[in-house]
């Protein structure tokens, strides 16, 4: 039993460092590995996996309300880029530039992209020319590069895979639409399939996209108390069809600039999956986004009646979910610790005497719980097991983040929660930039949304005691 405790072991208590934690979990359960790449990630199959069942439930989310899939270049000439001068400052300081193709010297040098609004712009300024053109409502799916000087596996590397919406629309009033739509489409994934409870609101212009009018936000609460900005979707308004002459004759036979919105998401919401729902026994996968949602442990494999009911079993159970069974070599305690490790739903363990009890053992990976069902009834039995476990999920998770949401009437209660405890802060605010930049400064913590559910604490500022104009949620953050 030693070596089939020590791979648990091997891992860092949270309580003790949740970032070396977190390292140690993403590493550990196979997730991720380094490279000769700098600031560069290995995802391994166990996080690909994770990453495709993310991308397949995001993409047929995104179908359902008319978006098509499109692909764009990774190089953007600089003259391109900028056009469009926020945009452009926004992004400098993160730009990976290629200067050079093969030996020689480019003639102008290209930025791998960033981001990729001035590709489509350039797409659409020769795509659109009447108002039948419109809408436009694309995405792609791609990785992208930003320069970035600190890295973490999924939360913050240098290349890393999401998607990108880019949408065109001949009015303010369908841009701002859609932008809020799809930021809604990001909320209910988020909660629903992964199980990570949001707050849905608006960003502060000092906070918002580079470009944009305005930036709409998922805000999710990490185990550790730390924010995450899980999903973001921007209104451009006109100001890049302006930039780019992006126009269209309208009914009138008039002459109009499109209304742009762009949305992401990206693969640290692998990382935001880990930290939400993570223990100190490994990774704790959620069942509807588990690419293994059960996995089937023989005990006594070699006895041919064990191994020909457990493919029975694997058979039946795989026309509805994703299920393995480990033929392994390793004991039954190391499979049992290693697929804890990994973040497995849910493991049927059946031996010798439960098939002559024409019963087996389902154990819950997010609680340990233990229950003995009838091999008659698995598949029912399996459904309602991980339909709960699901559910039981997304409720523990908003009840720790619920339990970490505080409230401050005044800049001296405000310090004082965010030097004591963690988690959101609610406090008002004039709507002044120079009270968000005093708040970072005195107390690291940024305003992560304006919620679109306001309430009135106070009738003022809780950092210069002027007249309030909303309610905002702040933190430390990812």
């Amino acid at each position: 039993m030693a070596k089939d405790k020590k791979m648990v072991q091997a891992i860092t208590s949270m309580d003790e460092d949740f970032a070396q934690w977190y390292t140690d979990v993403v590493l550990k359960a196979g997730l991720t590995d380094y490279t000769s790449v700098k600031g560069c990630m290995v995802i391994k199959p166990a996080g690909y996996a994770i990453w495709e069942n993310i991308q397949r439930e995001l993409d047929r989310r995104f179908k359902e309300t008319g978006v098509e899939n499109v692909y764009m270049p990774m190089f953007i000439p600089e003259s391109l880029l900028e056009k469009e001068k926020d945009h452009v400052e926004g992004f400098a300081p993160e730009v990976a530039w290629v200067t050079h193709g093969g030996l020689e010297p480019l003639q102008e040098r290209m930025c791998v992209r960033p981001t990729s609004e001035t590709l489509f712009c350039d797409f659409y300024a020769n795509e659109i020319q009447s108002y039948r053109d419109l809408p436009k409502v694309y995405n792609q799916w791609c990785s992208v590069v930003r320069w970035e000087k600190t890295t973490r596996p999924f939360l913050r590397s240098r290349e890393f895979l999401w998607q990108e919406g880019h949408t065109a629309h001949a009015t303010a009033e369908e841009a701002e639409a859609r932008t809020e739509q799809m930021l809604h489409v990001y909320a209910d994934f988020v909660e629903e399939v992964l199980a990570i409870p949001v707050v849905r609101g608006r960003k502060t212009d000092k906070e918002k996209f580079a470009g944009a009018e305005a930036t709409y936000t998922i805000e999710a609460l990490m185990h550790d108390g730390k924010a995450l900005q899980s999903g973001t979707s921007h209104n451009f308004g006109d100001g890049f069809a302006r930039a780019f002459g992006i126009q269209y004759t309208d009914k009138e036979n008039k002459l109009q600039y499109v209304h742009q919105t762009s949305w992401g998401m990206t693969t640290r919401m692998i990382g935001a999956i880990i930290m939400v729902h993570g223990d100190d026994n490994g990774l704790v996968l959620p069942p509807r986004i588990a690419p293994t949602q059960i996995m089937i442990v023989p005990i006594r494999q070699q006895e041919e009646t064990v191994a020909n009911k457990v493919e029975e079993i694997r058979a039946r159970l795989a026309k509805k979910f994703s299920v393995k069974a480990d033929f392994s070599d390793k004991s039954p305690g190391w499979k049992f610790s290693e697929q804890e490790m990994r973040g497995i739903p849910t493991r049927i363990e059946i031996g010798p005497k439960d098939i002559e009890a024409n019963q087996c053992v389902v154990v819950r990976r997010d609680n340990g719980e233990k229950v003995t069902v009838s091999l008659d009834e698995i598949e029912e039995k399996m459904t309602e097991i991980l339909d709960t476990m699901q559910k039981d999920m997304f409720e523990r998770a908003k009840k720790h983040r619920d339990a970490h949401v505080y409230d401050a009437k005044d800049y001296d209660e405000f310090k004082r929660i965010m030097n004591e405890k963690s988690g959101f802060v609610r406090a008002m605010w004039c709507g002044d930039e120079a009270c968000e930049n005093q708040i970072k400064e005195d107390t690291g913590a940024t305003s992560r949304c304006m919620p679109f559910e306001q309430e009135e604490l106070t009738d003022t500022c809780v950092c210069c005691g002027k007249k309030a104009k909303k309610l905002v949620y702040w933190g430390r953050a990812y």
